[in-house]
């Protein structure tokens, strides 16, 4: 299942479950959508791969899957 972040990996922005603003690669890495614009170009800087939208957990889900509160961040650079 879906690990939901809480954070985006470079600029440690809070994405909350709910969040609109969450993208991920394939493997998971969790970043908000302005990094990946501005910063990144669409591609994942641990895996090379691209982002999509990070899907929705419901909050009935949330209940039996929360989301993560372990915080992933490094500070990316302009590619």
């Amino acid at each position: 299942m879906l690990d939901l972040r809480p954070n985006c990996e470079c600029c440690d922005k809070n994405l909350p479950a709910s969040s609109n603003d969450a993208m991920i690669c394939s493997f998971e890495c969790t970043f908000c959508s302005t990094c990946v614009s501005t910063l990144l170009n669409n591609i994942c800087p641990n895996c090379g791969g691209n982002f999509v939208p990070r899907p929705i957990r419901p909050a009935d889900k949330l209940v039996n899957s929360p989301a993560s509160t372990k915080r992933v961040h490094s500070p990316c650079k302009a590619r």
